[in-house]
């Protein structure tokens, strides 16, 4: 090991996060608070809901239960730190920290992008196929896009920080960010990035754009069902609730793909920030909202998670 990559070991990273205005902080501090605290609720509520009504034990739900559960780790691997050091003095994080917030980061946002996917396609074949909904999607049949997401993304994790870990620091150690991002600590080292910015074009894509392309190609399938729908007001509800969906999405990927897919050279730190928070806080946030509390039997589950009344299949 030369001596660059020992003294990067031995210095801890400084995290300035958004700002070091103390009347701006403060502020800040507040706002996220309430969304980190509003997105944990949401989505905590949901998985206990699905978990504790039988009515919720749909194939829709077995796949929403882990996307909620990604969510809310999701947001504590980042939103914790990122209020410590809106309120603390000392923004410091060692080698290991960071290593360990980016893995469990690119973990769990690889697990939200192929479970989006899964629950595109969920909603496809209940639209499209309805009378063989329930062997199409059977639970063996959602049991594999939920292993294989959570497989893919901790390998797909795992590769980046092998290489990551290898990385001399020899200049500043000041990371322009709010928690240990992969572009601003790529543009901090003084080694050869070349390899992984390849990494991130080529297999950080594979896991990040064709979900996305799956999800466009679910929707754009139904869309073509929702038209044929004799229903006015049946096409005016199925195309509000894609909407959403689609507007979730294409937040998440938009920003996603607006921050990792340039060049280290072009990355520019406040804007990468503000994107950030949109996939990081907003998104989970809304997850939520869009996919589940405005379902009826999920309102019904949650009713019944707070009266202590089990709710079965037949009563939803």
């Amino acid at each position: 090991m030369d001596a660059a990559n020992e003294s990067s070991e031995g210095t801890p990273f400084i995290l300035p996060g958004l700002t070091t205005n103390p009347g701006k902080q403060r502020l800040l501090f507040v706002l996220f608070l309430v969304l980190y605290v509003g997105g944990i609720l949401g989505n905590g509520l949901i998985v206990a809901a699905i978990r504790a009504s039988p009515a919720l034990h749909a194939p829709m739900y077995f796949l929403l239960a882990p996307l909620s559960f990604a969510d809310l780790c999701f947001t504590s691997v980042t939103v914790p730190k990122m209020l410590a050091n809106l309120m603390a003095p000392d923004r410091s994080i060692c080698l290991a920290g960071c290593l360990s917030q980016m893995y469990f980061f690119f973990a769990l946002g690889v697990t939200d992008s192929c479970l989006l996917a899964a629950m595109a396609y969920d909603r496809y074949v209940a639209i499209r196929h309805p009378l063989h909904y329930a062997t199409r999607m059977s639970r063996a049949v959602c049991t594999a896009p939920v292993g294989t997401a959570w497989l893919v993304s901790h390998i797909h994790s795992l590769l980046h920080i092998l290489l990551m870990a290898h990385l001399s620091f020899c200049a500043s150690h000041q990371v322009p960010h709010f928690f240990c991002d992969h572009q601003p600590l790529l543009r901090l080292s003084c080694s050869d990035t070349r390899h992984i910015q390849l990494l991130i074009f080529t297999e950080g894509a594979a896991v990040v754009v064709t979900p996305f392309l799956l999800i466009l190609a679910s929707y754009g399938a139904i869309s073509v069902a929702v038209l044929r729908l004799p229903s006015a007001s049946g096409r005016l509800r199925a195309v509000s609730t894609c909407g959403s969906h689609l507007a979730v999405v294409g937040l998440f990927y938009g920003t996603v793909i607006a921050v990792y897919f340039q060049p280290t050279s072009q990355y520019e730190a406040e804007r990468g920030r503000v994107a950030t928070i949109m996939y990081t806080v907003v998104t989970p946030m809304l997850n939520p909202v869009i996919y589940s509390l405005r379902n009826r039997d999920v309102q019904g589950g949650l009713r019944a998670l707070f009266s202590g009344r089990r709710i079965s299949a037949g009563d939803s």
